[in-house]
């Protein structure tokens, strides 16, 4: 019992090992077909543009027992490693690039594993085409030899191109670059290239053509995108010749010349013939085949011709002789001919040149006087010239021309045979002018026309010219400008006109002399042309600173040009600035500035600038004036009449300033005025009322005209108003019910209405302050109803609108603006006043208006109600 009971343990664990042991399932991928994304990836088809890093499939298994399992890619040795796994989540990715073209199968082992059991498979991965590969042409360069004669629609090469690719993207088709300009076509499926139909090749045209073919694939995918790829060659098609061109002469027409002196078997001339088909050239053969009536022969090889007599003994003057050009095949067979005319002159032998005759015999000189500018058109008959030239034929016929300065004369007749009287003609008479020439000299060529010497002689004609008055005085200028100071004492010269007259003698002297509007002051030279000032002129650049006038070139015959001159006279700092006053009162508001101003009178800058400044104030340190505006104002610490008491001790006495105005011209002028300042301060109400006796402040008169005139106004109103009601109650003079009035009763204390007229008060801080009072009864009825004669009240004038609301002080009526020179008080206002006493002047009219309309009723005896 004890030694089983030793051994039981150990023998249960190794049956428990063994157990599990069987009981381990090896792992498996699932087979979910050719087209799962999942599985063991066979049967899997990639396309070969897919981008590499692309997850392309995903390993998927299981292990019977659930255990974990990993997953694995491997490939054969020396295979190229396409993809990469995520060993634990089965992921696959591309890591190298596909290439059907190079490989379109990859073999890859998968693996799956549970850490104890591994399973691998083979499987097969199929690559896909896509359309990444561009056409290809095979044999290349094309070089094509094509016969000239080669029929038209024959196939002449063909051309192949190839494509990798699989499906439309391997397929081809080509077609030629410029079509309609190309004499070639191409079969688009075979790729044959023949020629046009109708067309042929000429070799004499076109020895080479150059053919642009494109080869095109059938299009496909390619990353996405329907892509075509095509590829372009060029062919070489050089034609060949064929004798099929007949010889051309060279150098047509043929012209050749026996001389009187030529050798019998001397050469003539050379004709020269090609044979038209220039690849595979035949020699030439020549033959004169008629014309030459035994005077001439020809050369078979060469083709040069000869005469065979003495020029003496030819009897024709002009032969023309057919000369014919064979071609001789290498066999010796005469295939094509070509015939070309050669015309061949007897002539004399040029040995005379031509030569000019006067009436004396030859002469190489020829002279003439003339007037310049004569008539165009016009012949010199004063020139005598004969021209002979003693040959024959061609070789006396010359042309004439005269030579020097062109388009003056021409010469008549310009081709000559023989012998022709020489005619001079005038073309162009400006160009015969004195003035630019006095002597005119030309040579008169005559020159061979067809003869090889080109023979020639010369004349020369000299013509001398007369002058005659035909030129006009001409300014140096259309205008002149001058300058001159205002303080050039008379007499001084201003500036001098030129004009010239290029005629001579007498024609070509020149007067001067002015006229117009501006000439006045001024007197010119006949001669000299020096315009100066008048010996009275004074000159004043402030009356008048600018003057013209016209000014006369004339010679003796009349004839003149006009020029206009503009004088401007210059200011010179000849006045001084002027004050208005040299004593002058201000009023100055503390804050505000008064102004002065002195007047320069000279006319230009900076003459007429003036700056002011303070020469003497006491004290110095009070004002401050601008340089430029004569602006004076207290300095900016003065803000009030305290700080002015605590600067000087005068309390009542009027400040003096000596001011002084100076220009700014050379020498400098300068004046002082004294100018007497008035300080006070701003005590008014800001408004329009306030500013109105400010500025009337200096000039009392000007504001009681203003109230006086505001007064009238009212005044009249009033009277309109009140003319306007009596009359009314004149005509409706019966109370009827509905017109009923009903007024309160009197009471005890009658109602008065007070109103100070412009009444000014001192108050204690010194502000001007002023209330307006006036005072009128009404009259009044206790009986509303009754028939008691009562004069119709008139309407009262619209009162005035209330002064602002200030608490007047005392009795006393006065306006007194502190100064600090004392008190101004206009004393005209309190008579008016007084006056008044406490009645105003709205009650004394409407008095008596009321006496006047009880008048006029009693007059015309109207019944009283």
């Amino acid at each position: 019992m004890k030694h089983v009971r030793h051994f039981t343990p150990s023998l249960f664990l190794s049956l428990v090992h063994v157990c599990l042991v069987q009981a381990n399932y090896a792992p498996y991928f699932f087979d979910n077909g050719a087209r799962s994304t999942n599985g063991n990836m066979a049967l899997l088809s990639l396309s070969e543009d897919t981008p590499v890093g692309t997850h392309v499939y995903t390993l998927n298994g299981t292990d019977p027992e659930g255990d974990p399992v990993t997953y694995g890619l491997t490939y054969e040795a020396g295979s190229r490693r396409y993809f990469s796994v995520d060993k634990n989540l089965g992921n696959v990715t591309l890591i190298e690039e596909l290439d059907r073209e190079k490989e379109d199968e990859i073999e890859v082992v998968v693996s799956i594993s549970d850490g104890l059991s591994t399973v691998s498979e083979k499987v097969r991965i199929l690559v896909m085409d896509a359309n990444d590969e561009s056409p290809e042409f095979i044999n290349t360069p094309y070089i094509v030899q094509v016969p000239e004669n080669a029929p038209s629609s024959s196939s002449i090469f063909k051309i192949e191109a190839v494509d990798k690719d699989t499906g439309s993207g391997g397929s081809i088709t080509y077609f030629l670059q410029n079509i309609h300009a190309n004499k070639f076509t191409i079969d688009r499926h075979s790729g044959v290239l023949r020629i046009k139909t109708g067309v042929t090749l000429d070799y004499e045209k076109s020895r080479t053509h150059f053919v642009v073919v494109v080869a095109k694939d059938g299009g496909g995918k390619l990353r996405g995108d329907n892509k075509v790829f095509s590829a372009t060659t060029t062919v070489t098609v050089n034609v060949e010749d064929v004798q099929d061109t007949p010889p051309m002469f060279i150098g047509t027409p043929y012209y050749g010349y026996v001389y009187e002196d030529t050798l019998a078997g001397s050469e003539v001339l050379t004709v020269v013939a090609l044979d038209g088909d220039r690849g595979k050239p035949n020699s030439i053969h020549y033959c004169i085949v008629n014309g030459s009536e035994g005077s001439f022969e020809i050369s078979n090889t060469t083709g040069a011709i000869s005469v065979t007599k003495s020029p003496n003994q030819l009897k024709k003057e002009v032969y023309e002789l057919k000369v014919q050009a064979s071609e001789v095949s290498q066999e010796g067979d005469v295939s094509v001919f070509a015939f070309a005319m050669v015309t061949i002159r007897v002539v004399d032998l040029n040995n005379h040149p031509p030569t000019f005759y006067g009436e004396n015999g030859p002469q190489n000189r020829f002279e003439l006087t003339m007037y310049e500018h004569p008539p165009e058109g016009e012949i010199l008959r004063g020139l005598k010239i004969t021209v002979n030239d003693s040959d024959q034929g061609a070789n006396a016929k010359f042309n004439l021309r005269l030579v020097g300065p062109g388009g003056i004369f021409r010469v008549v007749p310009q081709t000559v045979l023989n012998e022709a009287q020489v005619t001079i003609i005038v073309e162009n008479s400006a160009a015969i002018d004195y003035e630019k020439f006095t002597v005119l000299t030309f040579k008169l060529l005559a020159i061979e026309v067809n003869t090889p010497e080109k023979f020639s002689s010369t004349a020369d004609i000299v013509i001398r010219l007369l002058d005659t008055n035909d030129n006009v005085p001409k300014f140096s200028s259309d205008y002149y400008i001058a300058r001159i100071p205002e303080n050039s004492p008379g007499g001084s010269n201003v500036v001098a006109v030129t004009a010239t007259d290029p005629d001579s003698g007498l024609w070509g002297e020149v007067k001067y002399s002015i006229y117009g509007t501006g000439a006045d002051l001024f007197l010119i030279h006949p001669s000299t042309g020096i315009i100066y000032t008048q010996p009275w002129a004074v000159l004043d650049a402030e009356v008048n600173s600018k003057y013209n006038f016209y000014v006369k070139a004339e010679d003796t015959d009349g004839k003149y040009s006009l020029a206009e001159v503009f004088i401007t006279v210059l200011d010179v700092n000849d006045h001084s600035p002027e004050f208005n006053e040299n004593i002058q009162e201000k009023t100055m508001i503390i804050g505000s500035p008064v102004k002065i101003e002195a007047i320069d009178q000279d006319a230009e800058e900076p003459n007429n600038i003036v700056d002011y400044s303070i020469m003497q104030a006491d004290p110095a340190n009070v004002f401050d004036i601008d340089q430029s505006t004569g602006e004076i104002k207290l300095k900016s610490y003065i803000r009030s009449l305290d700080i002015i008491h605590n600067i000087t001790k005068n309390k009542d006495c009027i400040w003096s300033v000596v001011v002084q105005a100076k220009d700014r011209g050379s020498p400098s002028f300068s004046t002082t005025a004294v100018l007497k300042i008035d300080i006070t301060e701003e005590t008014l109400h800001k408004g329009p009322m306030a500013a109105f006796l400010m500025q009337t402040k200096d000039n009392p008169m000007k504001a009681l005209g203003v109230l006086a005139g505001v007064m009238g106004i009212m005044v009249l109103i009033t009277i309109m108003i009140s003319t306007a009601m009596f009359w009314r109650n004149k005509r409706s003079n019966k109370i009827m019910p509905v017109r009923r009035i009903i007024k309160k009763r009197q009471t005890l204390q009658s109602r008065a209405v007070r109103m100070e007229w412009l009444k000014f008060k001192r108050p204690s801080n010194a502000a001007e302050k002023f209330v307006v009072e006036d005072d009128a009864k009404s009259l009044h009825n206790e009986n509303s109803n009754n028939n008691i004669q009562v004069a119709p009240v008139l309407p009262t004038a619209p009162s005035p609108p209330p002064p602002p609301t200030l608490a007047p002080r005392g009795d006393t009526l006065g306006w007194r603006v502190p100064t600090v020179s004392g008190s101004l008080t206009p004393k005209f206002i309190n008579k008016q006043l007084k006056k008044r006493g406490h009645g105003s002047a709205h009650n004394a009219l409407v008095s008596e208006l009321k006496m006047k309309f009880e008048k006029r009723n009693a007059a015309i005896g109207e019944p009283h109600i």
